[in-house]
Order: C-alpha cells, then structure tokens, then sequence
C-alpha cells in the first residue's frame, strides 16, 4: 500500500511539473493543454495538485493570461532541468531498444507535404508499425517548441539556428511556365521586362504576393515584383490555373514538373536563378534525435537527395523540358 501510495505521488509531481512547464512556455492552460493532448481542466487540476503539495502559489491567473510568481521564478528551472533528464532517459532507451516507436508530430508545407513528403512518410509508417504520425500542414512558419512539433519540412530559409537544428533533404528550383494555348494566344516572353504585357499568376503567403526570382546577368538572383492579374494563396490551384490558361505562373519544379513533362505546361525562356533553394527537416535543438525522428529524417534524404525525383528529365533553369 506504502509503495503505491508513493508510485502514485510520484506520479502526480511528474504531471505537474510537466503542466507547469508547457503553461508558462505558452502562456496558458489552453495551449499547454493541446500540446500535451490533454483537456484545459487536467492542465489546470495538475498544476494546482502540484501547488498544494509545495503549499506555495506558482502561477498568477488572470482570464487572459498566466504569469510567474516570485516562487515560481525560483522553481521554474528546476523543473526546466528535471523535464531535460526525463526526456534524455527516455531518448537513451529509446535508442537501446533500436525501435521506432512512439508519436511523431510533424507539420508539412501545404502542397509539398501532400505531394512530395506524406508519401515518404506513409511508408516510414508501414515499416514501423509501432510509430504513430500526428501530421498538419500549413504554410505559415510554426514555432516547434511552442507546439509542441517534433520535426517540421520547411522550403527556403531554415530558420533560427540557436534554438533549432536542421538538416537539408532536397532542393526546390521554379521556372516561369504557362499553357500553350496561353503562350499562342499571347506571345512568349523572352525578359523579365516582358512580364508587364503578360497575365501574372502570383502566389500569396499571409495575404501579400511573393516575388518572383529572375537571373542577373553575372548568374545571379534578383527579386522581381510583379503586378499580378490573380492571386492564388493555394500551390496545387495556381498550378491548376496555369493550366488552364489563366497566365503565367512561378511554380517550383517539384510541383510543375509532371505537368511539364506531360505538355500540359511550357517553361518560357526567362533565365530564373541557378542556386537552388533549400528544402530542410528541422527540429529543436533542445531535443536528442530520438529514433522515431532520425528515421523519418533519413527516409525524406533517400528519397529526395542527391538529385529530387521531381528535377529527373527536366533542364532546368528556365529551359525546355529534356526530350
């Protein structure tokens, strides 16, 4: 009885040490609450459980809000280091049992999750049956630790380097491509300058259009704005646009590619940049690279390096498709 009273004490600590944690890094119960895939109430009950058995008060509540008191300033770090020695006892079982097991969070980018990563990951998830995926997808840039997110794709810069680590698994290249009905009816530009006379299909990122990048004349990279006809905040639909010969269209080749292939798109002679844009997998850098992480890391760098699957057969920068 002694011993299970104690078991179940213990217990109860570690969940409100853990509550009190992920409630102070996201400034409420709610969001630590989801993290922890756990209700609000849980979250609250837990880390009020902990406070009555230290008899001190460790968060101020508001209804907006959640802020340390003095007392929870002093125990916060340590809490902080208790969590690390969990986590790093887990990782170094995890990696002595050599099995991939366990959830794995990760967040995709909308087009290129669905198209190119969820089929990697299907298949990690065929060979480790016991590794269960909780997969979004979004375009805009999640913070990791703030939800709770294991590993995440990210298209172009990496991102903050002191509080993540990442790794590179493919490139991302674009070409200016339009139908060829379009193209007949319109003519074909030949210089960025001849973009004015043309419909424009931009893609839009929280609701502004993003450049698109033509080549210098050293080879080099220069953003050029655009003045769109359309705006498509969607990859797969301003593809779709595309097609059917609504304009001209910045696409990256990993999404054009098929289509390009297949004649249903035509890349225009417009040189658009020779250095590729990195496609990485990055995680935190305060986490070991658990087994269940590292595979599905490995997987997405056989599948995509050294050459992308989606770049085999076409020339790129700005060229025809290879014959």
């Amino acid at each position: 009885m002694i011993q299970a009273a104690c078991e179940s004490s213990v217990c109860v600590n570690a969940l409100g040490i853990s509550a009190f944690v992920h409630s102070v890094e996201t400034g409420s119960f709610t969001a630590a609450a989801a993290r922890m895939g756990v209700s609000k109430s849980a979250t609250g009950k837990s880390v009020a459980r902990l406070e009555e058995r230290l008899g001190v008060r460790l968060l101020n509540r508001t209804t907006r809000s959640l802020s340390l008191t003095a007392e929870g300033q002093v125990y916060y770090p340590s809490c902080l280091k208790v969590l690390e020695e969990l986590n790093a006892a887990e990782s170094l079982l995890a990696s002595r049992k050599r099995t991939v097991s366990g959830i794995l969070r990760v967040n995709l980018p909308v087009s290129f999750g669905r198209l190119c990563a969820m089929p990697v990951l299907m298949a990690v998830a065929e060979r480790n049956p016991d590794l269960d995926l909780d997969i979004s997808f979004t375009d805009r840039r999640v913070d990791l630790v703030e939800e709770g997110i294991d590993l995440v794709v990210r298209l172009g810069d990496p991102g903050d380097q002191m509080t993540l680590v990442g790794r590179r698994i493919g490139t991302q290249h674009s070409v200016i491509c339009a139908s060829r009905a379009y193209l007949e009816r319109r003519g074909r530009p030949a210089t960025g300058d001849d973009l004015d006379h043309h419909d424009c299909l931009a893609f839009a990122r929280d609701g502004r259009p993003l450049p698109w990048a033509v080549a210098d004349q050293n080879g080099g990279s220069k953003p050029f704005v655009i003045r769109p006809r359309h705006t498509i905040s969607h990859g797969e639909a301003l593809r779709d646009a595309a097609i059917n010969g609504l304009g001209l269209a910045y696409l990256s080749t990993w999404l054009a590619a098929d289509d390009i292939r297949l004649g249903r798109l035509e890349v225009v002679p417009i040189l658009t940049p020779p250095d590729d844009v990195p496609i990485s997998a990055i995680w935190p850098r305060s986490r070991d690279l658990s087994p269940k992480v590292r595979v599905v890391v490995d997987a997405l760098v056989a599948a995509f390096m050294p050459i992308p699957p989606w770049d085999q057969g076409i020339i790129r920068s700005g060229e025809s498709p290879a014959a």
